[in-house]
């Protein structure tokens, strides 16, 4: 039988976790004088929480000292957590549990490739936990996509080659990662955006098994 390794990223993906970040780091960009508009936070989408206050400053021309920029930090991860305790599997991105369960009936393995460092948590609220047999997540990572490492990794703990395995992703980087490490890569989204994935779907309810099953066979 035929085994490929499913890595599916989380946020935007699974679930939309994407408009708690959007929330915490408006309101962290008001506390300091600074617009933040829905442009922008695309912008922060698989990047770094440093990395992502880094621009937020740059944008608003901003200068502050490394004690308010670790306070700013630890703020909007309170704020963003504050929102993910409240969630719950109604969370769950429309038919994902359907593919998810179809991998498992097809006895194919299935990993997390995340950069957050909360995917475990969100698992657990939404009810997932059981359906991965391996989570990567940013507790596992030093490079941040593009970078392959997040999938690399979750392709070795499947114990799968990296070019037998078939990655989901909503970002743009995240896609990229998955080129590089010679995998599959699906893109979940807008096509003009993630127009460097192999295959493009608006989201999960566009994908029938019968495609899965064609990546299977390959």
């Amino acid at each position: 039988m035929n085994k490929k390794g499913f890595i599916f990223d989380l946020d935007g993906v699974i679930v939309d976790t994407a408009k708690y970040h959007f929330l915490a780091w408006k309101k962290l960009a008001k506390s300091i004088d600074v617009d933040f508009t829905h442009e922008q936070n695309e912008q922060l989408k698989g990047v770094s929480r440093v990395k992502s206050l880094e621009k937020i400053l740059e944008w608003g021309n901003k200068t502050i000292s490394e004690e308010q920029f670790n306070n700013l930090m630890a703020s909007k991860n309170d704020d963003y957590l504050s929102f993910i305790a409240k969630m719950d599997d109604n969370e769950i991105l429309p038919d994902v549990p359907k593919i998810l369960d179809y991998l498992i009936a097809q006895e194919q393995p299935v990993s997390l490739g995340s950069a957050s460092k909360n995917a475990r948590q969100i698992l657990e609220k939404v009810n997932l936990m059981n359906k991965f047999n391996a989570i990567v997540d940013g507790n596992d990572v030093s490079k941040a996509k593009p970078d392959p490492e997040v999938f690399l990794i979750a392709a070795k703990h499947l114990n799968i080659k990296p070019e037998d395995c078939i990655v989901f992703e909503d970002s743009v980087a995240g896609v990229q990662a998955a080129n590089t490490a010679n995998m599959i890569s699906i893109g979940i989204g807008e096509k003009d955006v993630l127009h460097e994935a192999d295959y493009i779907f608006s989201d999960f309810t566009e994908i029938e098994n019968s495609f899965i099953q064609e990546l299977i066979n390959r």
